[in-house]
């Protein structure tokens, strides 16, 4: 029998290849505030594209105060959220008040926007039960385990089809290393599989700590990994809030229509450090690398456009960021009036029926509270 010269499978043509439908990220304004969209920004009026530059000035300026709040030792743990603005500001606003948000823990803005409190993002922040008490049920607290909000989503997105609702889904974050958890891919097999609306975003800033993102996969994008689970998704520029938006919007809708899940993968930066906890980014990455994406800031993008349509100033965004540090500082001053919390309430929180040893415990906290 003759050898053949042709391979029956071509494997690295296939390597090469499958990454190329996922390498075209959606754009409407690009890095240097030029309209690469025009038909899609025509969607928008003045005072929409003027209330998404609005919600990034409140996040980048909450972004600030949080940080000097948590410089100041008044806060716990705090995910910095700067660089992400138009990825989580486009994101939730494309949503209705009955979708049910399962956030991270860098997602307090989403939360938010959604229907808490500044006031009660801080007291979550301060390791007190009251943030975790929304004024909108729809909405878990912050997951704090990498990529489990994830699998958690796969139950509210099923609980959602099975109760029949015709207008809702669950829309869930992580980050770049999310991916590389397990429950990522279980939470989106199993809503694919049940055909569950549920949309399932990955805010790709870079990098996982101080673990960069071409560490933690082979693949060339992060948008790509859902294919193998037979979910459609897409690349969208993370920087920009009407690009965002528009893919939100188009990926609620497709859920919502009983086409079952998407992944969205916002390609974004997170410009500090990855928590208030104090990792140095210097020390992981250069002025180089960070340069292009501080030359992209959604905040400068957008601005531009604005004020080329005259609807936009610098001194009406002075005004703005003057007003969300009042109310900010309001807030904080309303979360540390917050009762202090007592080790007996969380030992009656533990059994729905204390044990005879938690009812002892609890008499014992009581008599030292009561001094």
């Amino acid at each position: 029998m003759a050898n053949g010269s042709k391979q029956i499978v071509d494997f690295a043509k296939i390597k090469a290849t499958m990454a190329d439908p996922y390498k075209h990220p959606v754009q409407v304004i690009n890095g240097d505030g030029k309209v690469v969209d025009p038909d899609t920004l025509a969607k928008y009026s003045d005072d929409q594209l003027v209330d998404f530059m609005k919600k990034m000035v409140w996040e980048r300026t909450l972004h600030e105060q949080t940080m000097n709040f948590s410089r100041q030792g008044r806060l716990g743990f705090y995910a910095p959220t700067a660089g992400e603005e138009a990825s989580e500001m486009g994101s939730v606003t494309a949503f209705k008040e009955q979708d049910f948000l399962l956030p991270a823990y860098r997602d307090l803005p989403q939360m938010i926007q959604h229907g808490t409190t500044v006031a009660k993002g801080f007291l979550w922040s301060k390791g007190h039960v009251q943030g975790n008490q929304y004024e909108n049920p729809n909405m878990l607290f912050p997951q704090i385990i990498i990529g489990a909000q994830y699998a958690e989503t796969a139950g509210v997105a099923l609980g959602i089809k099975k109760n029949g609702d015709k207008d809702r889904v669950a829309f869930v974050y992580t980050g770049d290393g999310g991916t590389s958890q397990g429950d990522w891919y279980e939470g989106i097999n199993f809503t694919s599989a049940y055909q569950a609306p549920a949309v399932f975003f990955v805010q790709n800033n870079g990098w996982a700590i101080s673990v960069p993102r071409k560490k933690q996969t082979g693949a060339e994008t992060l948008a790509q990994k859902a294919v193998a689970m037979g979910v459609p998704s897409v690349q969208v520029d993370g920087m920009d809030i009407v690009a965002v938006h528009e893919v939100a919007k188009a990926a609620r809708d497709f859920a919502v229509a009983g086409n079952g899940p998407v992944v969205i993968e916002t390609l974004t930066y997170r410009y500090g450090a990855h928590s208030s906890a104090g990792d140095d980014p210097s020390r992981y990455r250069t002025k180089e690398e960070e340069k292009p994406w501080f030359d992209a800031d959604p905040l400068i993008r957008m601005r531009k456009v604005l004020t080329d349509k005259g609807v936009w100033s610098q001194d009406q965004e002075d005004k703005l960021v003057e007003q969300y540090k009042d109310e900010f500082k309001d807030a904080m001053k309303e979360a540390e009036a917050a009762p202090a919390q007592k080790v007996s309430d969380f030992l009656k929180w533990t059994y729905n029926v204390p044990t005879p040893a938690v009812k002892k415990q609890i008499a014992e906290f009581e008599a030292k509270e009561s001094k």
